[in-house]
């Protein structure tokens, strides 16, 4: 029973029951021990209850682009933080478009050096009510999960720092630097609250670094349900999308040529096929292979384990290169998405065109891309660069950062690695490396690969996961800005 309730308190309450248990004193007075245990048992009841709240509020207001509710939300969680305790010099709703950011300073006393920058977003992707067997956006509680639009990207992790900051700030906690929470209200879109916090308001967030509650994550065996390793993402590839164009004089189908767009293009894609970008690995991918190694059986493995010995191994890059969920991780990827060409049934293509998804090793400049593309498919292809994401450079890997998250996540979850890794999608930390902030993704959540879905149907969370990610902000937040 004890050692439940000691994981649930998080790891610098449980210490200090710990040493309650044992002090030969309180040995002695049963009554005040059980007395204690009863208070901190309500005090964690009430946690509980005020984090279950704020997330059922947040999944219930939808935020997703066009509805104008990102604003609203800002608006409950600032009152949230007036009510306690925070003053309103400290609380920054900053409106943009029909979106908002939100920015609370939770004020140290210095001695710990430059503030930390705590990331979330507010907004969601849409949710069409008629195709989920539950309302998108009332709080479902079943069969041991939560459900609702959010529930994983990322409301939760909105709720549990929310939750964590009112914790702390009711518990008298002076932190030794200032600790900043920063929502922003359009992740899933255009991203222009984060660009505008970087760019109009960086006095409001500078920070030593950030923690992204939109990257990492903790994986859940999928047999046992038990924690399996926690991700700490430092790194981010870079969203880009190609156009490539053939244009021809076109004529009549009755006279067909060999210059024909669409062979032209055919011809292109090909060797597109065939090519491979070079391969490449920062401090992320080396210990992400090294780690992932140490439980990733057989020959994917072992190649891990040799690439992260020596990226120059071409035989374990080639076999990573075959499995989907590792090639991004050693390169970049661009792959044919969408395709157009030809005007009418009855004539010779005057066009073929194809849009190249890439995703970009993290520095890596884009017109390197475009550069390379236009070699490797000739010069009967146009090569236009389309719509680009934010390219960033990998965070540097801190080994006392990485220490601090491995004893907060161990406080919750004993024992499982910390991988580093480096993520193909993208967040909000490509924007804040950007613009020079180093940035870690930490998100608190655990779950199964398999029940991972974020922008799908029926979005949902463990229960567990929820408040055992609060104790984990916790504990990381007391780690790294408690006094010693």
């Amino acid at each position: 029973m004890i050692t439940r309730y000691l994981r649930r308190l998080g790891a610098a309450a449980a210490t200090g029951l710990m040493m309650l248990a044992v002090t030969p004193a309180m040995a002695a007075k049963p009554a005040k021990v059980a007395a204690t245990m009863k208070g901190a048992n309500a005090a964690q009841a009430a946690n509980d209850a005020r984090l279950r709240e704020i997330f059922a509020t947040a999944i219930s207001m939808p935020t997703s682009i066009g509805l104008g509710n990102v604003p609203k939300l800002a608006a409950y969680l600032a009152d949230q933080f007036r009510a306690g305790g925070f003053p309103e010099a400290d609380i920054h709703i900053l409106p943009l478009g029909e979106a908002a950011s939100l920015v609370v300073r939770y004020r140290g006393d210095g001695s710990g050096g430059k503030p930390i920058a705590f990331m979330g977003h507010l907004d969601v992707v849409t949710a069409k009510r008629e195709d989920w067997q539950r309302d998108p956006y009332t709080l479902v509680e079943e069969n041991g999960y939560f459900f609702g639009r959010g529930t994983i990207d990322i409301k939760q992790e909105v709720s549990e720092l929310t939750a964590t900051f009112l914790r702390l700030k009711a518990e008298g906690f002076k932190p030794t630097r200032d600790l900043i929470i920063v929502f922003t209200g359009d992740e899933e879109t255009a991203e222009a609250t984060t660009a505008d916090l970087i760019e109009n308001h960086r006095d409001l967030i500078d920070a030593e670094y950030a923690l992204n509650g939109d990257g990492g994550d903790g994986v859940l065996d999928e047999q046992s349900g038990a924690a399996k390793a926690f991700y700490v993402q430092g790194a981010e590839k870079t969203y880009a999308d190609f156009e490539l164009t053939v244009r021809n004089p076109g004529g009549h189908s009755s006279r067909p040529r060999p210059d024909n767009a669409i062979y032209d293009l055919a011809d292109a894609i090909k060797k597109l096929q065939a090519f491979r970008f070079p391969v490449m690995w920062n401090d992320w991918t080396i210990e992400n292979f090294k780690a992932a190694a140490t439980y990733t059986p057989g020959p994917l493995g072992e190649a891990m384990q040799h690439f992260a010995a020596n990226p120059h191994d071409e035989a374990a890059a080639d076999l990573l290169f075959q499995n989907a969920a590792y090639v991004g991780k050693t390169r970049t990827t661009c792959i044919p998405t969408m395709l157009a060409g030809g005007h009418a049934h009855n004539a010779l293509p005057q066009m073929a065109q194809v849009n190249l998804s890439c995703r970009v090793f993290p520095g890596h400049p884009i017109d390197a891309v475009r550069a390379t593309l236009q070699e490797v498919v000739g010069d009967k292809v146009v090569v236009k660069q389309g719509n680009t994401g934010v390219v960033s450079a990998a965070s540097p890997l801190d080994p006392k950062l990485m220490a601090a998250v491995a004893k907060a996540v161990h406080s919750v979850h004993p024992g499982i690695p910390i991988v580093p890794e480096q993520a193909s999608y993208a967040t909000d930390g490509a924007v804040f490396r950007h613009g020079g902030l180093a940035t870690y993704g930490v998100q608190a959540s655990f779950g199964k690969e398999s029940e991972n879905f974020a922008h799908g149907l029926n979005e949902r969370i463990p229960v567990a996961s929820l408040y055992e990610g609060a104790a984990q902000w916790y504990a990381l937040i007391r780690e790294l800005a408690g006094r010693r």
